[in-house]
């Protein structure tokens, strides 16, 4: 079982000033205890259920890309951008430069995107759910054909690029990894079956029900794209509560075929909170 902490809060003592010196106390702390990735998530209003959307919130990629230089083992992601939030190119790109300068740590986390409020507030373009499903499935496209070096035009559903230049090339191979973000039964886990290397599911309290359900469905459409079940790593998303002990938690997703962990906190991650989830 694979342990990831998800950081959405930023509001730690201090203010501005001090939010650098918790971020790097956080992602120490889960180099040295064994987190397998530090996810941020990529808003620009604060979007967590315990907070309110004037909370401090900080931008994604700059801030992971903070994090590579204060860490060295742990991998890097958002959980997850929206598809249409930066042209597809300038995502990828950013993944990339990621992926390099973090020595192959870098994980490209997307989703098709939900937030309207916040894209009403910043000016953010979120159009019509279908039309951000075809743009989540051409960022998909474009990620694997300017991982491989081919500047070839590129012609998707809403996307067309002349010559999409990927170079450097990533550190990571095949590519870094691509996890999308959502449990939709159309749209969605079609997708993962055809383009990803990784799900996000929501850790509902309902027994086990919804996750298996996904599951049943996502090893059909693996089946049906040609692709082994075993390809997709199976990422739950859950917070810590002092009611479920991590390893009775732990235990729990892998009986529901779960392999991989993403831990959510009440508030702001401390280093100390993170050395605690050494299993």
């Amino acid at each position: 079982m694979r342990i990831s902490v998800t950081v959405t809060g930023f509001s730690w003592p201090g203010g501005p000033a001090a939010l650098a010196h918790h971020l790097s106390d956080v992602v120490r702390a889960a180099d040295e205890s064994g987190i397998d990735t530090v996810w941020v998530a990529d808003h620009l209003l604060q979007a967590d259920p315990g907070s309110n959307s004037d909370a401090e919130m900080l931008e994604a990629y700059t801030t992971l890309g903070f994090l590579a230089a204060r860490s060295e083992r742990v991998r890097l992601g958002t959980m997850v951008s929206a598809a249409t939030y930066r042209p597809p190119a300038l995502l990828v790109k950013a993944v990339t430069t990621l992926d390099v300068l973090s020595g192959g740590r870098a994980w490209l986390g997307v989703g098709a995107g939900y937030q309207g409020d916040e894209a009403t507030a910043m000016g953010l373009p979120l159009p019509p759910v279908a039309e951000r499903f075809d743009a989540l499935e051409d960022l998909l496209r474009l990620a694997r054909q300017m991982w491989t070096g081919d500047p070839a035009p590129f012609t998707g559903t809403r996307v067309r690029l002349e010559r999409p230049v990927g170079s450097p090339l990533p550190v990571s191979r095949p590519h870094p990894p691509i996890l999308v973000g959502g449990t939709g039964e159309r749209r969605t886990l079609p997708l993962v079956a055809r383009y990803a290397d990784a799900c996000n599911l929501f850790d509902i309290p309902d027994g086990g029900a919804t996750v298996r359900r996904k599951l049943d469905l996502l090893r059909r459409l693996c089946a049906e794209a040609g692709r082994p079940e075993a390809a997709i790593e199976r990422t739950l998303s859950t917070r810590v509560t002092p009611e479920e002990p991590l390893a009775a938690l732990a235990e729990r997703a892998a009986d529901l075929g779960i392999e991989h962990l993403v831990l959510l906190s009440a508030g702001p991650w401390t280093p100390e909170a993170v050395a605690a989830l050494r299993l």
